[in-house]
Order: structure tokens, then sequence, then C-alpha cells
């Protein structure tokens, strides 16, 4: 058992994937289409732009991108699950014993202190004996039931914590990338899924930068925050950070 912390990998994406973005906006407008595929790159990068100002994302869709994401908390991936135009292949608990499962540690844990039984003990390390505990307990679960694998670990995976370490398999098309990363690279989303997707954009933009270049939390896009009163008060900030349209 220890601590871990995410890892993002751009596994895959489509061949060539600004072309076949272009050739599929084009194909929207034009009349011959039979050199449609053969696309110049500065070319399709000047169209991408366009269309993308233009807030014509369909053609994005044609483009997709998978990623395998390690070392997140369960409490990340159940965020993450709500972007339902994805497709997901998560580590079972069922099939995989967690007695000794790696965990995430909340950052804002640090430098305070916990009272028990009178007495300051540090979060962290509260924390951490928290999950160390929690693991034994499991495995105690776990022989309790047989310890037969799948039909102990289904039932004894009850106690696990949100903490406890996942690895989860992600594809997105580009259009449903866009709206996942507005969403969750906002200061307002917690800390772990915004990490995962700090990571993420920095992958697809050197994949694809045509295409998430202009990406930003969604205050870039709308010039302003759109939350109201539940702003984090730092668009200029985020505009010197990831630019503007």
């Amino acid at each position: 058992m220890g601590q871990v912390t995410a890892k993002v990998t751009l596994v895959s994406s489509t061949v060539d994937a600004e072309a076949r973005v272009a050739a599929a906006g084009k194909l929207c407008y034009a009349s011959d289409t039979d050199n449609i595929l053969e696309q110049d790159k500065d070319d399709a990068e000047k169209f991408i732009d366009r269309v993308i100002g233009m807030g014509h994302m369909s053609v994005i869709e044609h483009a997709n991108f998978t990623f395998l994401i390690e070392g997140v908390s369960r409490a990340m991936t159940h965020q993450l699950v709500r972007h339902r135009v994805a497709s997901y292949s998560q580590r079972s608990q069922r099939y995989v014993s967690h007695q000794n499962f790696d965990y995430v540690v909340p950052p804002q844990f640090e430098g305070k202190t916990v009272e028990v039984d009178g007495q300051a003990q540090d979060a962290q390390q509260f924390y951490r004996d928290t999950m160390e505990l929690i693991g034994k307990r499991y495995g105690i679960l776990q022989r309790a039931l047989g310890a037969k694998g799948e039909k102990s670990n289904e039932d004894a995976r009850y106690v696990l914590p949100n903490a406890c370490e996942t690895k989860i398999f992600v594809t997105m098309n580009a259009r449903e990338l866009w709206h996942f990363l507005e969403e969750r690279l906002c200061q307002r989303a917690q800390w772990e899924i915004r990490g995962v997707a700090e990571q993420m954009l920095q992958q697809l933009r050197q994949a694809c930068p045509a295409i998430f270049n202009p990406v930003g939390p969604k205050c870039i896009r709308q010039h302003g925050c759109p939350e109201g009163k539940l702003t984090c008060g730092k668009y200029q900030e985020m505009k010197q950070r990831y630019g503007s349209r």
C-alpha cells in the first residue's frame, strides 16, 4: 500500500486527425469531392481554426482519442464517467483483489492536524493510518468469505474507500473532449480531475494543436465566467494561462 499520483497516457488517436476533420468540414461545402481526402496541412489547420471559431463543432467529432489513466482515485473516476459520450474500461474491484491497495492523498491535508482522544495528530499520517486499517479489515473480510477470489472480493470491496487507486481506459471524440476539458479545467473543478484534465490537454495539444490549442476552461470561450456568484474570480488569470479566442 502507498500513495500514488495521476499518470495520463495518450494511447492512440485517429490517424491524420486534423486532415480528417478538415475533409469532413469541407465536404459540407464541396461540389467537387474527388480530392476531398487530400488535405494540405496548413490549409487544414486554418480551416479547423475557422470552423471552431464559428462554433461549428460537429466536424471535430470525427477524431477520436484513447487515454490510459492510472494512479487516480475512485472518487475521481466517479466524476469522470459522468461524461456520457465516451467509452470506459475500468479495473474491477470484483475480479482484482485490493488487500494491498494504493491510494490517493488529498493535498489539502498537508499541514493540518486532527484531534484524537484529546491529542493532536498530523492529518496526513492519520489519513494514511486509516487507509492501512481499511486494507487490513478488507483482508479479514475476504478471509471470512473464504478468500475465494471473485466470490470474496465482490462483497469485501464494500469497505474500500473512494481514495482507492484505480486505472481506467477512456475514449472520447474531440468534441466531447472539448466539453470535458472546458468543465474540468475550471478552477471550481476538484483538484484531482483538474490535474488529469491538464495532463490530457498537454498531450492533445502535442498530437493535434489545431483542434486543441484553443481549449481552456469554459470562461475562455464564453469571455467570462458563466457561474455567476460561484465564480472563482480568476478569469483574467485563466485568459493569460490558456489564451483566448
